[in-house]
């Protein structure tokens, strides 16, 4: 008698878990199980993604998905535009079961609340498993362990914890040249004449061409120019990309990371984020690469520990804090700010020069560096009270490499000090004075960033003040911020009424 064959299990591969190590894969069989990848309405259309973040997406996934058939994967693989398409993860995984007879259903656990929490239900009604994705450095319980032990847990002591644990940048116990942090040195303003190196640029493939003909029929009204697309959408891309990055560009990024120059979108940065934050790299080999030209003599001290800091420190940090806090953090508003999204963050029609150079280059390239994000497009939100989870929303839709998970904490929490302080110690504010010093925006623009008040003033001179004195309760007892309230406190009486005029003057404009 012959015996009947197992069934097989299903392996629920998500379009930000691309590693051929995952969790999921590690627990399956490529001789007997099958691999299910999906292009679905519910992933794109929860937010208007960018063209291009979708375009990224699926081509890395379509190209997985060949890598894993190479691997003698059996991968049921789902386009967006195929007639049988069910429209969202959790019906395509009950199809995928009934219709291959699967046992069991394996995922690793996603990177966003919303499609944990589907996955719980789902598993509810079948036999899914959810595994721990082992790709971070710290996992969710050891972050729990140490954020609930802490009455202020922030970044700086979770960095030098990480620092230990993964020995990068130590000489034994003690940091390499004395410091744990060189970012006093990482704020140079650009200085004229300085060049910039381009970024790894990719041509794109016959898959990636097909993916490109897909999303421009798909989503022809989506925010975000898709052509030209260079973006790596391979393993072998990513490490490319990774490469020339440490060769040509990271010399340079500690120096300049919060520069921000005209017509020189990239300066010295990585653009690996959305590589890292999709699967292609791990984070550990990344950070092992900047440490090793540091040591080889090729990098500067300040740059590779501003990188890795970046990477074991902030990346690490902002997902504990995410899944720690969710999710009700989505909704914190400490401000109360409730006025809509501009319109011109959609189109880049302002006249204040900053916004209107960062909103062109985010529609162009699905990208600005983290400076541009917080200090100009979130700087603006939060001195003009827009409403943090419309900020969120909008973050999450326009930028390639944009995951709730990663996103989420730094809109609104850094960016927007929604959460009160659960992640700052003090609102990322800033007048127009900030962007003049770190960037050339101010002289192409219609605003005098030297006057203070008037229709000429740069409105976030004006803007600034105005945050601070209506959100004094809120503020006023932070030490951090004695000084605002002091300088703010000797001003004549006039020209508080000044400011506060001028702000609520151009504050109407924007409805």
């Amino acid at each position: 008698m012959t015996k009947p064959l197992p069934s097989p299990n299903l392996i629920v591969i998500l379009g930000d878990q691309l590693s051929p190590d995952i969790a999921a894969l590690r627990v399956g069989d490529p001789q007997q199980d099958i691999v299910l990848m999906a292009e679905v309405r519910s992933e794109t259309d929860y937010v208007p993604h960018h063209k291009k973040k979708i375009a990224f997406i699926f081509s890395a996934m379509r190209h997985f998905a060949e890598t894993l058939r190479q691997r003698s994967w059996t991968v049921d693989y789902v386009a967006l535009d195929a007639k049988s398409n069910c429209g969202s993860l959790t019906s395509e995984i009950e199809r995928a079961a009934a219709e291959h007879g699967c046992g069991r259903i394996y995922c690793t656990e996603p990177g966003e609340w919303r499609l944990r929490n589907a996955f719980e239900q789902l598993a509810k009604h079948m036999t899914l498993e959810i595994l721990e994705d082992d790709r971070f450095l710290c996992n969710q319980e050891d972050f729990g362990t140490w954020w609930k032990g802490r009455r202020q847990p922030r970044m700086e002591h979770f960095y030098r914890e990480m620092r230990r644990k993964t020995d990068l940048l130590m000489d034994g116990d003690k940091p390499v040249g004395g410091r744990w942090n060189f970012d006093s040195d990482n704020r140079k303003p650009p200085k004229p004449g300085l060049t910039f190196p381009e970024p790894q640029r990719f041509n794109p493939d016959a898959i990636t061409h097909n993916v490109l003909e897909l999303v421009d029929n798909c989503f022809p009204h989506n925010f975000g120019r898709l052509k030209p697309f260079w973006f790596g959408v391979t393993q072998q891309d990513a490490q490319a990309a990774l490469d020339h990055f440490v060769t040509v560009a990271l010399p340079d990024f500690g120096d300049y990371q919060d520069a921000m120059v005209q017509h020189s979108p990239f300066l010295f940065h990585a653009l690996i984020s959305l590589y890292l934050n999709v699967g292609l790299l791990d984070p550990r080999d990344v950070c092992v690469r900047a440490e090793a030209a540091y040591r080889e003599g090729s990098v500067p001290l300040n740059a590779a520990e501003g990188f890795i800091r970046q990477i074991i420190g902030w990346r690490e940090y902002i997902r504990g804090l995410y899944w720690q806090e969710m999710p009700s953090y989505v909704d914190r508003n400490i401000f109360c700010h409730t006025s809509p999204l501009p319109t011109f963050y959609w189109t880049g029609e302002t006249e204040l020069a900053c916004l209107n150079i960062c909103i062109k280059q985010t529609h162009d390239e699905a990208y600005t560096h983290h400076i541009q994000r917080l200090m100009v497009t979130g700087n603006f939100a939060m001195l003009a009270g827009i409403e943090p989870k419309a900020v969120h929303e909008w973050y999450l839709a326009v930028y390639a490499d944009a995951f709730e998970w990663v996103e989420l904490p730094n809109t609104l929490g850094m960016s927007q000090h929604a959460d009160g302080g659960l992640l700052g110690s003090k609102p990322y504010a800033a007048s127009g004075n900030y962007i003049n010093r770190m960037s050339d925006y101010c002289g192409s623009c219609r605003y005098n960033v030297k006057e203070k008040t008037g229709p000429n003033a740069c409105p976030l001179n004006y803007l600034y003040w105005d945050f601070f004195d209506r959100n004094r309760d809120t503020l006023g007892g932070n030490p951090r911020l004695t000084q605002v309230y002091r300088t703010w406190d000797r001003m004549e009486s006039i020209r508080k009424v000044t400011v506060r005029e001028d702000a609520k003057r151009f504050l109407r404009t924007l409805s």
